[in-house]
């Protein structure tokens, strides 16, 4: 079973089994991973989400956008059908793997200023502050950030306005968890004018 450290992050999100694939026990899994590869090699262990059952990877391949993958238990199509729709999750990576591969958890960037990149394509003063991450959205495209930019009015000078901002490396070019802060490039018009 999954750690049961009480410091230990809670298990992570990694596929949902979809329909069998063939009669052999295999399953087709739709991934929430950036590293199927590891999360599907053969010895893997995936959890269900109170950690109560373990599915061991014995082999997977991927066949055009899909992996398909049997698990330790699942011989024939009766078992994997009965997996449909299970979603399955895994041990996050230690602090030290998150350092050595500049990774994070989306719960790390919540509460992170966000600030205009040094070379932003508007103009503005490098590492002037824009807002406040406050959430993580997952779009069926993308993520999203969600900023809270300081909006401020007659009635409310504290007033903020959420900003959605595409979670992708041209826009946010620079994380740096120690200090706190994000960066951003976005194009003209995503982020109001104050």
């Amino acid at each position: 079973m999954h750690s049961d450290d009480p410091q230990q992050r809670k298990l992570l999100r990694v596929c949902r089994i979809g329909r069998a694939q063939g009669l052999k026990g295999e399953v087709n899994v739709r991934p929430f991973t950036d590293e199927p590869e590891r999360r599907f090699a053969p010895g893997s262990i995936l959890y269900t989400e109170d950690g109560s059952r373990e599915f061991r990877v014995l082999r997977s391949r991927t066949h055009r956008d899909r992996w398909i993958v049997l698990f330790e238990g699942v011989t024939d199509r009766n078992a994997s059908e009965a997996l449909n729709g299970l979603e399955l999750y895994g041990e996050p990576a230690t602090e030290e793997e998150l350092a050595e591969e500049d990774a994070w958890y989306p719960e790390d960037l919540i509460g992170l200023e966000a600030r205009w990149d040094e070379e932003n394509q508007l103009g503005h003063p490098a590492g002037e502050v824009i807002g406040t991450v406050t959430n993580l959205l997952e779009s069926p495209a993308q993520y999203l950030l969600e900023v809270a930019v300081p909006m401020p009015t007659e009635d409310d000078p504290e007033a903020t306005a959420p900003v959605l901002v595409p979670f992708v490396d041209e826009i946010v070019p620079e994380i740096d968890l120690d200090e706190g802060y994000l960066t951003l490039d976005p194009p003209g018009g995503l982020i109001p004018e104050r």
